[in-house]
């Protein structure tokens, strides 16, 4: 059997663990992996390539991911996927596995569905905003990549008595900075889905702690919180308070970044089960992690409400920081 493997969407520490895993499944079972550069781009395109397994040396422990990755606005219209499809054929690759987020899995949906290629999901984005799955590839990494910053950012806070705004990727979900600004013990967190995510309660947290004698805050804020992002929230405050403070806007960094055990395993785990559960004729199908066990959702999950952070987090980030 031939196997396409690819990545789409944005990076994520943990993808090259997952293309190993696959393409080494792959060579033991006796099936023969394609590597599919630069995401659904290169379905188009026809970028592909053999991948034998000592393709993959030495790239468990890199960030990014080897095969490139790419937006591909087009994959959204039917025409280009019976295309992409078409291509595949073709050149008698006769399922895939996509490793990426919500937007590729939604891609890999409607390929299944239309087109009946079978497809298998490996859950590779830092956001960890998919329905069925408690961890995605790279969530990881860049919470360890974040709290260690805000680590950094607390010892000069304290050292001059400031209030930093820290801003943190995840597009519309906030379970980064949720469980960012519980592991870094922030005194307040903004972020989408808090039921009670006003200015109003970021400024009355932050008089209440420095009644109670704090003199530096850290205030951890997700890039798609309604209030605006970190620099919006910061300007406001200036104006509205005149207070001292700083914005940091952590960005990219939270991507890139050797993986952590956690993401390396997962990945391998993720990478190798597609693998045996193509070859098994199984397809329109991905991967996660539920209770700590390996679970199998049916891509049509996709379409379900993102998860939000559990609401006792951010309680309990207001609770500890007092």
């Amino acid at each position: 059997m031939r196997i396409g493997v690819l990545t789409s969407g944005g990076d994520a520490p943990g993808m090259n663990a997952a293309i190993r895993a696959a393409v080494r499944q792959a060579d033991a079972l006796g099936h023969e992996a394609w590597g599919i550069r630069r995401g659904y781009q290169g379905l188009l395109e026809k970028d592909w390539a053999p991948m034998p397994s000592r393709a993959c040396a030495n790239i468990l422990q890199r960030g990014g991911t080897v095969l490139q990755t790419a937006r591909c606005p087009e994959f959204h219209q039917e025409d280009r996927r019976a295309e992409a499809a078409a291509n595949l054929r073709e050149a008698g690759i006769q399922a895939l596995v996509i490793i990426g987020g919500d937007g590729s899995f939604r891609a890999a949906e409607a390929l299944n569905r239309e087109q009946g290629i079978p497809c298998a999901g490996i859950p590779g984005t830092i956001d960890n905003d998919l329905p069925g799955t408690d961890r995605t590839l790279g969530f990881d990494t860049a919470l360890n990549t974040a709290v260690e910053a805000i680590d950094r950012i607390r010892d000069t806070a304290s050292s001059h008595g400031r209030l930093f705004l820290v801003e943190v990727m995840g597009r519309r979900s906030g379970m980064l900075a949720v469980h960012t600004a519980l592991a870094c013990g922030a005194e307040a967190v903004l972020y989408p889905e808090s039921p009670d995510d006003s200015y109003q309660t970021l400024v009355a947290r932050l008089h209440a702690n420095w009644l109670r004698g704090k003199r530096s805050s850290i205030v951890v804020v997700a890039e798609g919180d309604e209030l605006g992002n970190a620099v919006a929230v910061g300007e406001r405050l200036r104006r509205d308070y005149g207070l001292d403070l700083r914005v940091a806007v952590l960005g990219h960094v939270q991507r890139g970044g050797s993986p952590s055990a956690l993401d390396r395993i997962w990945g391998s785990r993720w990478g190798a089960e597609a693998v045996r559960r193509l070859g098994a004729g199984q397809g329109g199908f991905y991967l996660g992690e539920v209770a700590g066990a390996l679970a199998v959702q049916p891509l049509a999950r996709i379409l379900d409400p993102r998860p939000a952070p559990p609401e006792d987090l951010g309680d309990l980030v207001d609770i500890l920081s007092r």
